[in-house]
């Protein structure tokens, strides 16, 4: 039996970590987002806003390290694992700002399929920005609408997850995944 791949998607102002480290509280085993690592990274290389300043390079380190993740998945024997955002949220992205990137951005998503996808709406009354999230509300709709573009176009059937607490989300995730 193989490991069965979850995505949690959702743009920023989702509550998308928060439901993330619920579900991994809850005894599953997560891939976490990796965007800030790399900003990060980023910055210790003398590049400041590399999103900004360079979004195909920050978008092809996102890819590659998202991959390496699902590669990882592979090896592994628990009967559901989680991802913090999944590979076709790099070409939401990119797609969502206008970024040409090469053809090989698609065959990558293509060639590493996941079972289910989970997004969460944007919320409003949970909105922040920061040093690494830069989206403004009405950006963070738009990024919504680009993710849920993206993955259809992979061909998922997406599970929108109510805007309710961080537990009765994870249920609802979990709930989801026994009925399916």
């Amino acid at each position: 039996m193989s490991t069965k791949k979850v995505v949690i998607a959702g743009g920023p102002s989702t509550g998308k970590t928060s439901v993330v480290h619920g579900i991994e509280k809850a005894g599953f085993k997560c891939f976490h987002e990796i965007s800030r690592e790399i900003t990060l990274q980023a910055r210790e290389e003398g590049i400041e806003q590399l999103f900004l300043t360079d979004p195909l390079l920050f978008s092809q380190r996102i890819l590659e390290g998202r991959k390496s993740q699902f590669i990882a998945s592979e090896s592994l024997t628990d009967p559901l694992v989680f991802f913090d955002r999944g590979l076709p949220d790099v070409v939401a992205y990119l797609d969502c700002f206008g970024t040409e990137y090469p053809r090989t951005f698609s065959e990558i998503c293509d060639a590493h399929p996941y079972d289910t996808i989970f997004l969460l709406p944007p919320w409003k009354e949970i909105h922040t920005s920061d040093n690494e999230r830069y989206e403004n509300y009405e950006e963070a709709l738009q990024i919504h609408d680009c993710l849920e573009k993206a993955y259809q176009s992979f061909g998922y059937t997406i599970i929108e997850v109510p805007k309710v607490s961080v537990d009765e989300r994870v249920a609802f995730i979990i709930e989801e995944l026994k009925l399916n």
